[in-house]
């Protein structure tokens, strides 16, 4: 495979062997010293050590943030703003995960802006306060295909008490450049390799599906299921086949740009599950997709038999349904939220932030807390 070069709209280098080409760029545009964030496992790797001396080699200073770990919060991104005035850094290297990647956004964003993370989020009353000094210069670097966000405008970060995501949303704290590199992906682990692929789906699925209008979106996320369709169960069977690989983190960035379009109750489900349970968010998604859009299928019937056509299932909505229930199988996500250790006790609690959640205004059926209630019930 030979690396590929597009912008839409962030510019993209993709393909294995991409992220040599971070520190050469960021010393072409004159920067020397890039604060590196990532999360606590990855910075403990061999990769991490790598990619770090491939930086240094260019001629580069480095510190390194390895403190990001599960849903990320807010003090991780004051912890990382205060690494990045530390080390008198001039741009932020995103390393990692969706978690990682969600922090490294926003890491710039408050090293040069006053207030709290919290204080920028979409819906932060009166109004979030504005993004207004030009942010330091960002590249993203993913190493999981999942969340997609190195290509996303949003930051999913979680108050620290009441573990509830929230989201800065701003094309300002977009990635520059996209260095994605599917090698980068080569040692996860089956699991999480299954719990990205399905998150990945879950994005793409669910933007389809969405019935707001953008035909160009409804294209991308087509695709993007297409490729998770064709890849995702040899990603986790063939961990070393970098064509797989690069087929999920291709469908991941797709799905990350196809639902600007908006999402629907799975993913509403899936921001309960993370806050009540802790639960990876590329899980919560596996465990509630099939439940959820079984209850949406009479809604759009027809979409649901393009998606069948997509996956090369036939018999539109069963079909389709059938398909997914297998590809869970295969993979080895937990059969249901009690297999995964959801308690039914839990369940008034997650039917209450589901509903809270905005994701659901997109569903292709209207959902009400009583109909929460019942997806849940249904998925234990």
């Amino acid at each position: 495979m030979t690396i590929t070069q597009f912008s839409f709209p962030t510019t993209i280098h993709f393909g294995p062997g991409a992220s040599r080409l971070a520190g050469e760029h960021l010393a072409g545009r004159g920067l020397r010293r890039p604060l590196v964030v990532t999360d606590r496992g990855l910075a403990a790797l061999p990769l991490l050590a790598a990619f770090e001396k491939s930086l240094q080699d260019a001629g580069l200073a480095t510190a390194v943030y390895g403190g990001v770990f599960g849903n990320p919060t807010a003090s991780q991104v004051t912890e990382g703003a205060a690494a990045y005035r530390a080390h008198g850094a001039d741009c932020v290297v995103g390393i990692g995960g969706g978690a990682a990647l969600d922090v490294s956004k926003v890491v710039g964003l408050m090293a040069t802006h006053p207030g709290d993370i919290m204080e920028y989020v979409w819906d932060h009353p009166p109004q979030p306060r504005p993004i207004g000094a030009e942010l330091p210069y960002f590249i993203a670097l993913p190493t999981t295909s999942g969340t997609g966000s190195e290509v996303g405008r949003s930051s999913v970060i979680s108050e620290e008490d009441t573990h509830i995501k929230r989201v800065v949303f701003s094309a300002l704290i977009l990635a520059k450049v996209v260095f994605a590199d599917p090698a980068l992906t080569l040692g996860l682990p089956p699991a999480v390799t299954a719990a990205t692929g399905m998150d990945a789906l879950t994005h793409n699925v669910e933007s389809y599906l969405s019935p707001a209008y953008h035909p160009l979106c409804d294209g991308i996320a087509l695709e993007g299921a297409r490729l998770a369709a064709r890849s995702l169960a040899r990603a986790v069977a063939e961990p070393g086949n970098i064509e797989a690989r690069a087929d999920m983190m291709m469908s991941s960035m797709m799905g990350a740009i196809a639902f600007q379009k908006d999402l629907g109750a799975v993913h509403s489900c899936a921001h309960a599950l993370g806050t009540v349970c802790d639960m990876h968010h590329g899980l919560a998604n596996a465990l509630m997709i099939d439940t959820v859009l079984a209850w949406n299928a009479e809604a759009v019937p027809a979409k649901f038999e393009e998606l069948a056509h997509v996956v090369g299932a036939s018999g539109g909505a069963r079909g389709f349904l059938d398909w997914l229930k297998k590809l869970k199988q295969t993979i080895g996500i937990a059969p249901s939220l009690g297999a995964a250790g959801v308690q039914r006790e839990a369940i008034p609690r997650l039917v209450a932030i589901a509903t809270a959640d905005i994701c659901h205004k997109t569903n292709p059926r209207p959902v009400t807390a009583a109909d929460f209630e019942r997806l849940f019930a249904a998925a234990l």
